[in-house]
């Protein structure tokens, strides 16, 4: 080093004071415009006096690799700079200094000395605390075993250090994933299996170890010959128990690691037991799809085998040994045995979700069409399998089904026992058990058998005998739901179909005992009460026909009783209307006073129309008067209406206007349907020639609303007073008008009130509505 005169003063400094770190530094300063060369003899001439200073290591250093960081890595500047490091580190307490260790690997990483590298890395391991490991060496650790020129094997235990020793396997994936992509299956395959075995793992990325596991088999899948050794076949079938939700795609994952293997036979195991394990559809239609696709290609692989091998077979046409045809054929029945089989299969997955499914039983004897044991054998399984309190369907058609095939085939024998241990089935509802009867007794009818079906019948409708009291007892005593047996003779099914067999097949009195035993059990419909009466009624048991009317009317409520009701009344007048009227009378007293509100108007019409027609014209105008007193307001304008129109018919225009005059002054009639009355009232007067009447009428029914509510009374009255009116009618009519349409907006409640006393007046004096009507007027 070439000393200047500039230099003196610094020179004398560090010659008088070498161990003083402010000399150098100010030394250094002086020359920042300097060559490296001459700053790096001044930084050696200082370390050697200073070999512990951080500060100038760290600035001798930095400027060394600032200087070979654009060089190309064969220069001697890098083997210099590598060189310092190494003293640095050597020297002191350099190799406690993580940044030093750092810019070191750094250095070596950048030109690509990865052994070097590696061994640094190791040295700082070792050197520097554990709490600097995370901030200073694994980063370029990682960067290291992720550089392309890398070896494997570096990279392999760089990572393994790293993911499963320092960071406690959180980021095992990631090492797993650089496994596979390194293609070092057998250990990847293992570090997922480690993981997924311990219990404390936690992934990093938050995968589940069902993904794990799931990864894992398809691994070991794909590369069955990478994975030699591994316990391929418990690890599926553990995963399999143990997540059986995915147990499709394992299925179908253990099958295809031995069809890449070559095993076939063991494959086609895997795939059976998959679809006959299969406990959903989409499992099943996962596995069945990849066993189809295997199938599939094993028979075009062995058709385009023979393709190539046809001309060489053809040289040993005689030779037993050219026998190669056998596999293909082989492949090709079990494809299509396969596919014959697929609605089997999917029927069995269904069983096994639900196996008290009833309609899947049903399903599955269809799929055995034309194969009388294979249907026997499923009704057996069906009937055993199915528990009739947890069934979905009606369990009894099972045993329905199972012995009209036995019957179909002419076995009666082994039918009836099917039905009679039928009956001793504790189904779920009564009526089931009823049907189970019902069929028993029509397959003995279809064979013409009438005494055994009835004598079945009549032994389902009696009490329950001891020995079914006996095993009713017990399994109540063992908490089972009570038996159906114990109600079997109150089910209405039953009775129905006995009375429908005795009538058929028994004695008129016999059928007359099933019906009147209903009704004892109070099991009678109104259809049954009306069979009934009408059977009584053909074989001219008229009296015992009307007491079974009464007693069905007696026993229903309207509307149920209305259909008895008019049965009976039919029956009755057309029995006794003319020579027992007042029977008949007695009976229509009984109908109009049971008879609900909506319905007694009708009651009332028939009742009347009895009168017109078998009685007397005034009993018939009481029973008008009657039903209009009787029935609700809605209906007793159409009373009113047939009230007058006969009135009119059997008496005149007198006695039609005393009904007319009931109508509106007493009769209860709704404000609308009052104006209407008397609309008609004042027609029926107009054609009697009374004017006055009619337009007293007029004026009183002017107070039931106001004119832009009833805008067609008031059509109706202006035509009256241009026929028959003057111009002082006319103007007395018009004043009334505006004044209904002032008032009637805010007081139409009260005008009504106050024209409620004109209800009271006699209609044969007009004058005096016409004064009573000009009193209300006044009052406004």
């Amino acid at each position: 080093m070439e000393i200047s005169t500039d230099d003196v003063p610094h020179e004398e400094d560090v010659l008088r004071e070498p161990f003083k770190l402010g000399a150098w530094l100010r030394y250094l300063s002086a020359h920042a415009a300097s060559p490296l060369t001459k700053r790096a003899s001044i930084y050696e001439r200082a370390l050697r006096s200073l070999p512990g200073s951080y500060k100038l290591w760290h600035a001798y250093l930095t400027e060394l690799a600032a200087a070979a960081s654009p060089l190309p890595i064969t220069d001697p500047a890098h083997a210099a700079l590598n060189a310092a490091f190494e003293r640095a580190l050597a020297t002191g307490n350099m190799s406690r200094m993580p940044r030093v260790w750092h810019m070191y690997a750094t250095a070596l990483i950048d030109q690509r000395l990865l052994t070097r590298a590696r061994r640094a890395l190791d040295r700082a391991l070792r050197a520097l605390p554990v709490t600097q490991h995370r901030r200073v060496v694994w980063p370029l650790a990682l960067r290291l075993a992720n550089l392309p020129g890398c070896p494997a094997e570096t990279s392999t235990r760089v990572l393994r250090r790293y993911y499963l020793q320092f960071d406690d396997r959180a980021h095992a994936e990631e090492f797993v994933d650089f496994l596979v992509s390194a293609g070092r299956f057998r250990e990847a395959a293992e570090q997922l299996a480690a993981a997924i075995d311990d219990e404390g793992f936690c992934s990093a990325k938050g995968t589940t170890k069902r993904q794990l596991l799931l990864d894992l088999c398809d691994l070991i899948a794909k590369h069955p010959e990478d994975v030699v050794g591994m316990p391929v076949e418990a690890t599926l079938c553990g995963a399999v128990r143990k997540f059986p939700e995915e147990a499709g795609v394992l299925w179908t994952t253990l099958a295809g690691h031995y069809a890449r293997k070559g095993i076939h036979d063991k494959a086609r195991d895997v795939f059976e037991e998959g679809i006959t394990t299969a406990s959903t559809v989409k499992d099943f239609r996962l596995v069945f799809e990849s066993y189809l696709n295997f199938e599939h290609a094993l028979v075009a692989a062995e058709l385009d085998k023979g393709a190539q091998e046809e001309s060489s077979d053809a040289v040993l046409q005689g030779c037993w040994l050219a026998d190669n045809k056998d596999d293909a054929d082989m492949n090709m029945a079990r494809l299509e045995r396969l596919l014959e089989r697929r609605p089997e299969l999917l029927n069995s997955v269904q069983l096994r979700q639900n196996p008290h499914d009833v309609q899947a039983w049903h399903e599955r004897v269809k799929i055995f069409h034309g194969n009388p044991m294979r249907q026997a054998t499923t009704y057996g399984e069906a009937i055993w399998s199915v528990d009739p309190t947890k069934a979905t369907g009606k369990p009894h058609t099972l045993w329905i089904a199972f012995a009209k095939m036995y019957e179909g085939h002419g076995l009666l024998d082994t039918a009836r026992e099917i039905f009679r241990r039928a009956t001793q089935v504790n189904f779920k509802s009564v009526d089931d058990l009823a049907t189970v009867w019902c069929e028993r007794a029509e397959m003995e009818l279809r064979h013409h058998n009438h005494e055994a079906a009835i004598d079945l019948i009549r032994k389902a409708t009696s009490e329950p005998s001891i020995e079914v009291t006996t095993r009713v007892a017990a399994a109540d005593a063992r908490g089972e739901p009570p038996a159906a047996q114990m109600k079997l003779h109150r089910s209405l099914k039953l009775w129905c179909f006995f009375a429908d067999l005795m009538e058929t097949h028994g004695t008129v009195d016999s059928v007359f005992s099933v019906y009147e035993k209903i009704h004892d059990l109070g099991l009678a419909t109104p259809l049954l009460v009306l069979n009934h009466a009408k059977l009584l009624r053909e074989h001219n048991r008229f009296e015992d026909a009307f007491r079974v009317y009464q007693r069905g009317v007696t026993s229903f409520k309207h509307p149920h009783a209305e259909p008895i009701w008019a049965a009976y009344l039919t029956a009755f007048v057309e029995r006794y209307g003319t020579s027992k009227p007042e029977r008949v009378r007695d009976v229509f007293e009984d109908a109009v006073r049971q008879a609900p509100a909506p319905g007694k108007k009708a009651m009332f019409l028939r009742y009347a129309k009895f009168e017109e027609d078998h009685g007397l014209a005034t009993r018939a105008m009481k029973v008008y008067e009657d039903a209009a007193n009787a029935v609700p307001s809605c209906d007793k304008l159409g009373v009113y209406d047939v009230y007058v129109a006969r009135a009119t018919a059997l008496f005149g225009a007198l006695k039609a206007r005393e009904v007319y005059h009931r109508a509106i002054s007493g009769g209860g009639l709704p404000d609308e349907d009052a104006r209407a009355m008397c609309v008609r009232f004042a027609d029926l007067e107009i054609g009697l020639g009374e004017v006055h009447r009619a337009r007293a009428l007029y004026v009183y029914a002017s107070g039931f609303g106001h004119p832009g509510a009833q805008p067609e009374f008031w059509r109706r009255w202006n035509e009256f007073e241009v026929r028959h009116g003057d111009e002082s009618t006319f103007r007395e009519m018009l004043r009334l008008k505006r004044t209904m349409a002032m008032e009637g907006g805010v007081q139409g409640t009260e005008i009504g009130t106050l024209k409620r006393p004109c209800a009271g007046l006699q209609v044969e004096d007009g004058g005096m509505l016409q004064q009573e009507c000009k009193r209300i007027r006044a009052a406004y």
